[in-house]
């Protein structure tokens, strides 16, 4: 059967516009094209679909323009003559109003509206990141209490990824400070001829405060970042959401062992890290300012205690925690998007170094004021 080509009428009756709607209305055919004119002096507008055929998406485009025609004549819309299905997909197309497009105008009060806004945010966002810690408290309890439901073999792989997979980057960036930690103090000590205390500068410098806060920085830009993609992209695939509704804990399943891994290898790292930092050191001391290596040594052990291991590693763990816990609230409140996954990665790593940054300054005033 071939199509009957589409046409369409007005005809004004008593102030009353009637469209008549005739033949087979496709997509694929010539349309068309209504002189919309006579319907500016109409009051009303009506349909006439008696000899309308088949249709498709083009029928409903044309009656669209025509009901704006009519909008735009205070022109009353009658839609009682068109097909059931072409009122339901019209009323769908006119619930959802066009989007309005405004220019961005900068006021003088801009820089202080931004502030404002962002202030608000974070006030808002206060009973979530304080429910959030509730959260992982509580599941904290359930583990030492041994009712944390949690997949032993997920703990595992984060403690890896954690762990063993970042002792390159660890490894290298240790180094370097060390080496450079080395260079800047025998540049000063040279002058005084005390090359052998590059030994406590560097051993103590390491161990006791740099390898923490390199260890924390490089797990917030890789693991942290990781742990907010991760949790961000289950968000947008609601996966998060099927974890609520079969009655599961999230803070169990989800953050519970990422946050153990981080708690468990942080102190690791940072103390391997302190070793090859020192390591560095002495090769620097050893090999350019002519250093003995059992001199250097010797002077190594006499200036570090296990007090400064300890500080260091006591740094280390909170650290970690602390890029655990920033990098699984931005995965948590990410949002439903691609752009949400990449916002909530960026900021877990600014969180992350902001609040270790924060918490190096308050430890050590404690440290020191406590004579440690």
């Amino acid at each position: 059967m071939t199509d009957r080509p589409a046409s369409a009428e007005c005809q004004v009756d008593a102030s009353v516009a009637i469209c008549r709607l005739a033949g087979d209305w496709r997509t694929s055919q010539v349309l068309p094209v209504m002189d919309q004119t006579k319907i500016g002096g109409c009051t009303a507008l009506s349909f006439d679909c008696h000899e309308l055929g088949e249709w498709d998406s083009s029928l409903l485009v044309f009656v669209l323009q025509m009901t704006k025609t009519a909008e735009q004549n205070n022109c009353r819309l009658d839609t009682a003559g068109l097909p059931a299905g072409l009122v339901r997909l019209l009323q769908l197309a006119r619930a959802v109003p066009a989007k309005a497009q405004t220019d961005e105008v900068l006021h003088e009060d801009g820089v202080l509206e931004y502030v404002g806004n962002v202030t608000l945010a974070t006030w808002w966002r206060i009973p979530q990141n304080l429910a959030f810690i509730g959260d992982l408290t509580q599941s904290l309890g359930r583990f030492v209490t041994g009712k944390a439901r949690y997949q032993r073999a997920n703990l595992l792989l984060f403690i890896e990824d954690a762990g063993p997979r970042a002792l390159p980057i660890v490894s290298l960036i240790s180094f370097l400070v060390g080496t450079i930690l080395a260079y800047m103090g025998a540049a000063q000590l040279t002058l005084l001829g005390a090359q052998i205390y590059i030994a406590d500068l560097v051993g103590i410098g390491m161990v006791r405060e740099i390898a923490a806060l390199m260890t924390g920085i490089i797990l917030a830009g890789r693991t942290g970042a990781a742990y907010a993609a991760q949790l961000g992209t289950m968000q947008v695939n609601e996966e998060i959401d099927a974890f609520r509704t079969f009655g599961l804990p999230v803070s169990d399943f989800l953050v519970l062992p990422r946050f153990l891994a981080l708690l468990v290898m942080a102190p690791l790292l940072t103390l391997y890290a302190g070793i090859v930092g020192v390591a560095a050191g002495m090769l620097i001391a050893t090999t350019v300012f002519d250093v003995g290596a059992f001199a250097y040594f010797n002077q190594t052990v006499k200036a570090l205690t296990l007090t400064h291991f300890a500080v260091g590693m006591i740094k280390g763990t909170v650290y970690g925690a602390l890029v655990a816990l920033a990098g699984c609230l931005c995965g948590m409140r990410c949002g439903r998007s691609a752009q949400a996954v990449g916002d909530a990665t960026t900021a877990a790593v600014v969180l992350g170094i902001l609040l270790i940054t924060i918490a190096a300054s308050l430890l050590t005033m404690v440290f020191q004021r406590l004579g440690i």
